[in-house]
């Protein structure tokens, strides 16, 4: 009984209970708020619901899967968006990560004015998505913006936001947006870093490439890391700025995007489909998971090389 105590800060026997006690409320509320909804959506994505009251729901099995994947011009429309949520993935991963390590490697330094630069890089982020889009549709806009007014100075057409031109500028409006975050996240891990290691390799000779190669890098091994894994999960949920900036168009949207369309009748269709909407979701998180995975693979390789 004594080492049952001892491994056990509540005690043995019925106190054992206490802490499956105490933590009830925060896992009734996970399971109602995040696995509910979750089994909800994996059971909708077999059915042709639509959300609409009084319309009876029918069973339709894998027809929905079939549908957007397999199935006509919709079914290309729908991979051409996954394969351009891949592309939006990997450009706003590494293009966002580098911006956000130079951004933390300057403001690190003990310069004047660091303070206000780390500020004026992280506000973006707090903006929300919403005020980030606005902003830059503004600034975007043709006929008045003063991108438009720069180019016509120029005596050059802007078009921005038309055509496949709007998927890239909303993957710089992404980055713009979060690379503070991520810059945050570098910034903490450098300022982790014992002074002590800078000052032996100095003594040893090293020139500043080296300190960071062999110093700041191996030692920001969970900053980048949480970074590489943020970026990834993040920018293929990303769908919030494609609504603000450009609207429901083919050649442009992702994943995300198309599950919402379909769910509230962005599609120019004027139809909702939350069934179908549904198992696009399910598809969406199957990517997810496995680029999350793999991702998630790499960095415990990489941690297990470095630390």
């Amino acid at each position: 009984m004594a080492a049952t105590q001892q491994r056990n800060l509540f005690g043995g026997g019925r106190q054992l209970i206490y802490p499956w006690l105490l933590l009830l409320p925060g896992l009734g509320f996970y399971l109602l708020i995040g696995v509910g909804p979750s089994l909800a959506t994996a059971i909708y994505s077999f059915t042709d619901a639509t959300g609409i009251r009084n319309i009876p729901i029918s069973w339709v099995g894998f027809d929905n899967y079939d549908e957007f994947l397999f199935q006509g011009a919709r079914s290309r429309d729908n991979l051409d968006a996954l394969q351009r949520t891949l592309i939006f993935m990997v450009l706003v991963t590494v293009i966002q990560f580098g911006i956000g390590l130079v951004m933390a490697l300057l403001v690190n330094q003990k310069l004047r004015g660091r303070l206000v630069f780390r500020t004026l890089f992280f506000v973006p982020f707090i903006l929300g998505v919403a005020v980030q889009g606005l902003m830059w549709k503004l600034f975007l806009r043709p006929g008045g913006g003063p991108m438009d007014d720069l180019f016509g100075l120029l005596g050059m057409e802007s078009q921005f936001l038309a055509g496949t031109n709007a998927f890239y500028w909303v993957i710089v409006v992404q980055i713009w947006a979060n690379a503070g975050f991520t810059m945050v996240i570098f910034l903490a891990g450098m300022q982790t870093i014992p002074t002590d290691l800078f000052e032996a390799a100095a003594v040893d000779g090293a020139s500043g490439w080296q300190l960071f190669k062999n110093v700041t890098w191996p030692q920001l091994t969970p900053a980048v890391n949480t970074n590489f894994l943020l970026n990834i999960i993040g920018s293929l949920q990303a769908w919030m700025l494609f609504l603000v900036l450009t609207g429901y168009k083919k050649g442009v949207q992702v994943l995300g995007y198309v599950v919402y369309a379909e769910a509230f009748g962005q599609t120019g269709t004027a139809t909702f489909r939350q069934g179908y909407a549904a198992a696009a979701s399910i598809v969406l998180f199957i990517l997810v998971l496995v680029l999350g995975m793999a991702a998630n693979a790499f960095v415990t390789r990489r941690e297990r090389k470095y630390l």
